[in-house]
């Protein structure tokens, strides 16, 4: 389980950047987006993947994911890595990849900077269901 965080500051509620919430809609749709532009390699190989949509982390997930108080996540991944798999994987549940809607647009001015940031989580969370863990990610310059 690898979380994507997001900075530990706030923007203050009367910030003039500050865009207004998206509709669930809306945001799904820049989810389904983001999932379409995958290049084919990756997205063949998204069995078993839920990718869901999620306010902000709950408790359990914060715990999970070992945040300190203040700390934040864009997104989760939760499950097994696909390296990780033994010849008996299967019959499970599936992995679940979380996007946090009110997290990624509290540091986003703009829909096209959310469209950004939901792409950038999404692969992000898709590379720990690949097995990358995050001292990987960062040696290839994605944070």
């Amino acid at each position: 389980m690898r979380p994507t965080e997001r900075p530990t500051r706030r923007r203050r509620v009367d910030d003039p950047r500050q865009i207004d919430r998206l509709h669930r809609t809306r945001f799904d749709r820049l989810v389904r987006r983001a999932i379409r532009q995958l290049p084919p390699r990756f997205a063949e190989r998204l069995e078993n993947v839920a990718i869901v949509v999620a306010d902000e982390a709950s408790p359990q997930q914060r715990r999970a994911a070992g945040l300190e108080p203040g700390a934040d996540l864009y997104g989760l991944y939760e499950g097994v890595p696909q390296p990780h798999r033994s010849a008996g994987y299967g019959m499970v549940l599936p992995d679940k990849i979380t996007l946090f809607q009110r997290t990624i647009e509290a540091d986003c001015r703009s829909e096209a900077e959310i469209a950004y940031q939901v792409r950038k989580t999404l692969i992000h969370e898709l590379a720990h269901h690949f097995g990358i863990d995050d001292a990987r990610l960062d040696e290839l310059g994605y944070e």
